[in-house]
């Protein structure tokens, strides 16, 4: 599946790596999603015109020049690292000004991530009541567990949980479409995202030549000392794996502070890894290989780490290395040669004319 999305990842980088959000023709779709991480609203129509008009009450406004947001070939809209302040509706209509589909969008804050692990028995949060012009429930609505980042072998899976707000009698919102800009201290109002231990069958065969990026670290030291690594494809709403030399890591083992080596971001649910330490680091997405990030060689690399790195792209670089060389020799023989040539010719050229001289003096002289 991700293999087919590898090779048109190639030319559109960045579409790939998102979740789809879609919502049925001349409809209104409202959704919780979290904000830094991106996201594709659906409209398929080509000359589509795309409006948004904020929580605050602000009067709508045509999006054509906002930096984060771009409008696709077909019409879709892409938002990238979208802010909680972009909480509001998205309008899509034709050229006609009919509409096409609507968005309600609630990007909840990010920053106040609320992470749990059920093996670690650590608890969600619990639902509260508060008083919002009237008795209302926050809750967490739960999206399904998404599947274990691994097949055959102990994993783990993840689901996001988003902050609600219900009246008695009346349809649950997100907590910020229902609050619309009202000012509130509670510290309830939060996203969250749950962990568990998973094992799952391997249902399909595992494709051995599928194709996947590779990345050269540069050496660990002073400046790169927190290097980040960003898995290609990978997203907060999609199964992801980070293995070092060949081990896993794991929530678990972070959230319990076994793993200092090493550090998954919550904030994006593991896409993007902090190393201090050279390893061969691997990531999947939805139990596919998307990249492998190979430590370049230096003094300071355990031999059998370095070993580690074999197979066609090691040749390769090694060959053209070789390769390197042979023509480096060849050019300062043929230097030495050229210089060789030079001093004989030269040496040639001054005794050639006082032979010459010689000899005209001897037919004078008859």
């Amino acid at each position: 599946m991700l293999a087919l999305l590898w090779l048109l990842s190639l030319s559109l980088p960045s579409l790939w790596a998102e979740i789809l959000i879609r919502c049925s023709y001349k409809s209104l779709c409202q959704q919780a999603l979290v904000s830094g991480n991106d996201v594709v609203l659906q409209c398929d129509y080509p000359q589509a015109l795309w409006y948004f008009s904020p929580i605050l009450g602000e009067d709508p406004f045509l999006i054509s020049a906002v930096p984060n947001i771009k409008k696709l070939p077909g019409g879709s809209l892409q938002l990238t690292n979208p802010q909680p302040s972009q909480t509001g509706l998205y309008h899509c209509q034709d050229s006609d000004n009919a509409l096409v589909v609507e968005y309600e969008i609630d990007f909840q804050d990010v920053s106040t991530l609320h992470i749990t692990h059920k093996g670690l028995g650590q608890k969600p949060l619990q639902n509260e009541t508060l008083s919002l012009g009237g008795r209302v429930l926050v809750f967490t609505h739960w999206e399904p567990w998404q599947d274990c980042n691994r097949c055959g072998e102990p994993g783990e899976r993840k689901r996001l949980g988003y902050c609600y707000i219900e009246e008695p009698q009346e349809k649950a919102m997100p907590c910020w479409l229902y609050l619309r800009g009202e000012k509130t201290h509670s510290s309830r109002l939060r996203t969250e995202l749950q962990v568990e231990a998973c094992l799952a069958p391997c249902d399909h065969v595992k494709e051995t030549n599928q194709p996947y990026f590779i990345f050269d670290i540069y050496p660990l030291g002073k400046l790169t000392n927190n290097m980040w690594l960003t898995c290609p494809l990978a997203s907060i709403y999609r199964p992801i794996l980070w293995e070092v030399n060949d081990i896993p890591l794991t929530w678990q083992g972070q959230l319990s502070n076994q793993v200092l080596s090493s550090i998954l971001e919550p904030t994006n649910g593991g896409r993007q890894l902090q190393i201090f330490q050279p390893a061969i680091y691997k990531c999947f997405v939805k139990q596919e290989l998307m990249a492998r990030f190979n430590p370049r060689p230096f003094p300071d690399v355990p031999e059998t780490l370095q070993q580690e790195e074999t197979g066609p792209q090691l040749e390769s670089r090694e060959a053209r290395k070789g390769k390197a060389r042979s023509v480096l020799k060849g050019l300062k023989l043929m230097l030495l040669v050229g210089i060789f040539l030079g001093l004989l010719g030269l040496l040639l050229k001054l005794c050639h004319p006082s032979q010459h001289k010689r000899s005209d003096q001897v037919l004078l002289v008859k």
